[in-house]
């Protein structure tokens, strides 16, 4: 095998590796207990949904990079990878590599395949044509910030009754809105059941306490209704016990983030994560 050869083989090796190592990060199941630095990375770099899977860009970039290198490797370098593989082909070891790669790649696609099934096949918890939910059933982690009266809140004060906890902040103008205003749509068609609103900011650097009582008013928080802010240290450190996947830019300070919103029973357990449609959130209040 010459140089040239053994350059092209390298070359496609690394760029094999390159790809297991991509789609791992994309699609390694976590069961969601991965840390938080994992979804802020997927979210930032595949547009993750709530079902662990990538968004239509996320997987363009997974399908088409691994795809694009191949394509300059082999118009390049063509006639020296051919040279190379019938090298590796000529010796029991080479051989061998090359079976065990091919063993790698189909295992890895099969692996793929698997993840997906069972992310897509999970069943929806909600009719209607709502998008789905997932039935977590566990204990909720602690939650104690500010309000926007200035008052010390705590999720565990409002035992007896279900709570909705999702996540927002000021600055934000295309998803934050929306799911606010549907989660305040869906509190107010269930009040005869009493359910809490809490809304935590994912921007506690500009959204500081002296400001929640205007995001309450933008927002147009009913009086219960509590945006939870602080000390960018104690919110953050929320915010990764609740696992909100989030990506901030320092310069621009936007933030590229899920939006789950939790649905708590009037045990303190979170009973499902929604992506916080109304009529999604007030059919998962009544099953409670």
């Amino acid at each position: 095998m010459t140089r040239r050869g053994a350059l092209a083989v390298g070359t496609l090796a690394a760029i094999l590796a390159i790809t297991a190592s991509w789609w791992a990060l994309a699609l390694w199941p976590t069961g969601g207990a991965g840390p938080a630095w994992l979804e802020r990375t997927r979210v930032a770099c595949f547009g993750t949904f709530d079902t662990g899977l990538p968004n239509a860009g996320g997987w363009v970039l997974l399908i088409g990079e691994p795809l694009g290198m191949l394509g300059v490797l082999v118009t390049v370098w063509g006639e020296a990878l051919r040279e190379g593989v019938s090298g590796l082909r000529r010796s029991v070891v080479g051989r061998a590599a090359i079976g065990l790669t091919v063993a790698g790649v189909l295992a890895g696609i099969a692996a793929a395949g698997v993840r997906v099934r069972e992310a897509v096949a999970e069943p929806p918890v909600l009719l209607g044509g709502g998008l789905p939910a997932t039935r977590l059933d566990k204990l909720a982690p602690s939650l104690r910030l500010v309000d926007q009266s200035g008052a010390a809140v705590d999720l565990g004060q409002f035992r007896g009754r279900p709570v909705l906890v999702t996540f927002a902040y000021g600055h934000c103008e295309t998803v934050c809105p929306l799911v606010v205003a549907d989660a305040v749509r869906a509190v107010a068609e269930m009040k005869d059941r009493g359910p809490i609103l809490l809304i935590v900011t994912l921007d506690p650097w500009r959204d500081i306490p002296s400001r929640l009582p205007h995001l309450a008013e933008q927002w147009r928080l009913p009086a219960d209704a509590h945006v939870l802010g602080g000390e960018p240290g104690v919110v953050e450190a929320a915010l990764d016990a609740w696992q909100v996947a989030r990506s901030r830019d320092e310069a621009t300070g936007m933030i590229v983030h899920a939006a789950p919103v939790y649905v708590i029973d009037r045990a303190g357990r979170i009973a499902y994560v929604a992506a916080g449609r109304t009529e999604d959130l007030v059919v998962l209040l009544r099953q409670l």
